[in-house]
């Protein structure tokens, strides 16, 4: 289409809400676009578009757009849409193509013609921004019909995929982080690496991959060293291979003579199975194997070889929760292909086999090992095989063959005790038998190796049989059922008052003999040092609050502008304050510009409120009023009008209220006698700051949602001082 090709669509400007926000729970991405003259061209007035879009991306028919049904948003394109909508559903699209988790997309009008915003899900904002940037090329490609769509979504899927493996959580940590999230259980990425914080303050956990914090120094040590623990193990019952160190290649065949033929040999602190020889029975095979096992770690063993199959168990606190098989692979000739391209043919060509990480087996190459297999089997990599000629080429490997449902009590109790003599509470255990399924001691197998920190994708997309839930299991060890994995979380939002509200809260629940972490405008406090002064609540300082391992409760104050452009820094709050709205406050820059968007701004705060948290909310204001229907949990109103229709119908449903009146604050619950407490001096109205008791409503109504004795309410009110230097309403 001619008059297409100069088209263009331009990003103005990109934001990364990192916590819930007005538009989702979830982190997403907002990006401003200008798609300029081609406001002029919806879909349907693009000769051809819509058969190009779903040749080019035919799972776009899963999306259900507003019409709530599969299928929803191309039936949209057909009708007629505009690029910022298809953008959405593209980087969406080309996301989960390429294995990037993210289902929220959505896409509104921004401040003049032609300018959209464009929210999509975003677990990272480089991976998300780059699937977008790929996007808005697919789309005007394909308006403009210059490229061959499906070669192109291919290259762009490839990109995508290897972006996200160099940046987002490897599959191993992913599936714990997931499976505590399906829990709600918040997670917090320390590093650019796999280091994660799952929970907040003194009731995290921390994981590294399969590691957890509190997989000891000397418990890894040990597992690294191959010897000491099978010495460790062997003194505990386990039976293992005998062997022992060897300090050159005559000492391999020395102490291979003195075991009995066969033997493996291996480094003794190697891992990923590098330098492992198996079943070598000849002088110069074991000193062949030496000298590359040499190189793989510090030392070299040599052990007694266990006639069977390579498995590999996960134990996670105690039990074994998944186990798998490797394999033995062999070629078959054919009487004109060499052996390195009958691995390639026969081998190789399996779809399940690839270096990228969603694929369960690796490809085989001609290594030092296969090498050594062949030559005892008087061959090479050239060597040409005749007719159904059956050549061995490992012996064990790609261990990703699932027999959880196999594993023997007895063989599986054997494994756990090998775990807890090493002192990993996750690990997992190298096993060679012959048949899982029957005890050790009945077929002479053996445990080989324990392992901290094992990869689990094996056991999450297995070669064969079923993917085990390993990541449930080890966030089940983390935070076992029953148990409260959060500490307190108490957000306040609103136009004026939020910082001697969070203060107040804050002193009601150091008198509880809590450590509080407190992120006001005034600064960052950790119990009662100032640890960083700011003029402004930010979410970095937020963030801080819920990282610290000794806060054992977070009071963090939010600002309109921050909820806007960053999100809040946790995922839900057991208790969310939501102070006064002024619908007058707008924030143009952002197309932010009447009540309804700032209403959908300070919402997020009751969104987040947990089902067993409560909301504090001001009854005298009515948009906050409103905000009571979006709760999960209860609600409590603070009001300076006891009489209104609202509070009544509240204590007549059971509900509590804080009553500020000019002399007394009255507790009421229901139609329960209420409990009063004496409005102090230091908090009386006057007509310079006439927010004072009502601020120290809403904080005694916070304090009462979080069960706080009343006495220490009382004792709290009392001895909280205002600090002058911030004005009341602040």
């Amino acid at each position: 289409m001619p008059q297409l090709l100069d088209k263009t669509i331009e990003i103005l400007s990109v934001k990364h809400l990192r916590g819930p926000n007005m538009w989702t729970y979830h982190p997403v991405i907002e990006v401003w676009v200008d798609i300029g003259d081609l406001e002029d061209y919806p879909s349907n007035l693009i000769p051809g578009f819509y058969e190009r879009l779903v040749k080019a991306l035919p799972s776009l028919q899963e999306h259900r757009c507003s019409y709530g049904e599969a299928g929803g948003f191309l039936k949209r394109v057909e009708e007629g849409t505009w690029p910022a909508h298809i953008l959405e559903h593209l980087t969406l699209e080309l996301q989960n193509l390429a294995g990037i988790p993210g289902g929220f997309g959505k896409a509104r009008d921004g401040d003049r013609r032609g300018v959209y915003k464009v929210m999509v899900s975003a677990i990272n904002e480089e991976v998300t921004l780059t699937a977008l940037k790929y996007a808005r090329d697919l789309y005007l490609a394909l308006a403009q019909d210059t490229q061959d769509p499906v070669a192109q979504v291919k290259t762009i899927i490839e990109n995508l995929r290897e972006l996200g493996d160099d940046l987002l959580l490897g599959p191993s940590t992913a599936c714990i982080v997931n499976a505590a999230e399906e829990r709600s259980i918040p997670s917090i990425r320390l590093s650019e690496g796999n280091l994660v914080q799952l929970g907040y303050g003194s009731k995290q956990r921390r994981i590294w991959t399969a590691e957890t914090d509190r997989t000891s120094a000397i418990a890894e040590t040990i597992s690294r060293d191959k010897d000491l623990t099978k010495s460790l193990l062997s003194s505990a019952g386990v039976p293992t291979p005998e062997g022992r160190t060897v300090t050159s290649a005559d000492d391999a065949w020395e102490a291979a003579q003195d075991i009995g033929l066969p033997v493996v040999v291996k480094p003794i602190d190697g891992n990923h199975g590098r330098g492992v020889f198996i079943n070598l029975y000849t002088q110069t095979e074991i000193q062949s194997a030496y000298a590359v096992a040499i190189d793989e770690g510090s030392e070299v063993l040599v052990e007694r070889h266990i006639i069977g199959d390579e498995h590999r168990l996960l134990v996670v606190g105690n039990k074994v929760v998944a186990a798998a098989k490797g394999e033995t692979v062999w070629v078959t000739g054919d009487g004109k292909h060499t052996v390195l391209e009958l691995i390639q043919i026969q081998i190789n060509s399996d779809p399940r086999r690839g270096k990228a990480e969603e694929c369960p087996l690796n490809p085989v190459r001609i290594d030092s090992a296969v090498e050594l297999e062949l030559a005892r089997q008087k061959l090479s990599g050239t060597s040409i095989l005749a007719i159904d000629q059956k050549v061995l080429i490992q012996s064990n490997g790609n261990v990703a063959f699932d027999v959880t449902d196999l594993v023997h009590p007895d063989t599986a109790s054997q494994v756990a005790l090998a775990a807890r003599v090493v002192g990993l509470e996750i690990a997992g255990v190298d096993l060679v038998a012959q048949d899982i399924s029957k005890p050790m001691a009945s077929q002479n197998a053996a445990i080989v190796e324990v392992n901290a920190g094992p990869g689990l994708l094996m056991h999450l997309k297995p070669a064969s049989g079923n993917p085990q839930p390993v990541g449930q299991a080890i966030a089940d060890h983390l935070f076992p059922s029953g148990v409260d994995f959060r500490i307190p979380v108490i957000g306040i939002a609103g136009a004026r008052g939020k910082t001697p509200v969070a203060e107040m809260v804050a002193h009601f629940l150091r008198l509880s003999n809590l450590y509080v972490g407190l992120s006001c405008s005034k600064g960052l406090f950790f119990g009662h040092r100032s640890i960083q002064k700011s003029n402004a609540a930010n979410w970095e300082n937020a963030r801080r609050t819920l990282l610290n391992r000794a806060v054992e409760a977070a009071v963090i104050e939010n600002n309109h502008l921050s909820m806007l452009i960053e999100g809040l820094a946790y995922d839900r709050c057991q208790v969310g304050i939501v102070l006064n709205i002024d619908p007058a406050a707008n924030f143009p820059q952002y197309a932010i510009d009447d009540e309804d968007q700032i209403f959908s701004i300070v919402r997020t705060q009751v969104d987040v409120v947990l089902p067993t948290g409560v909301a504090v909310l001001n009854a005298d204001d009515p948009m906050v009023a409103k905000m009571a229907e979006l709760c999960d949990g209860e609600v409590i109103f603070f009001t300076r009008d006891a009489s209104s229709p609202a509070i009544q119908a509240h204590l007549n449903k059971k509900g509590r209220v804080i009553i500020v009146g000019e002399q007394q604050i009255l507790l009421q619950w229901g139609i329960d006698e209420p409990k009063s407490i004496p409005v102090p001096r230091h908090a009386e109205s006057s007509p310079s700051s006439p927010w004072k008791a009502m601020n120290l409503g809403a904080a005694i109504a916070a304090a009462w949602a979080l069960n706080i004795p009343f006495n220490v309410i009382e004792a709290g009110a009392e001895t909280f001082v205002f600090d002058a230097t911030i004005p009341t309403g602040a």
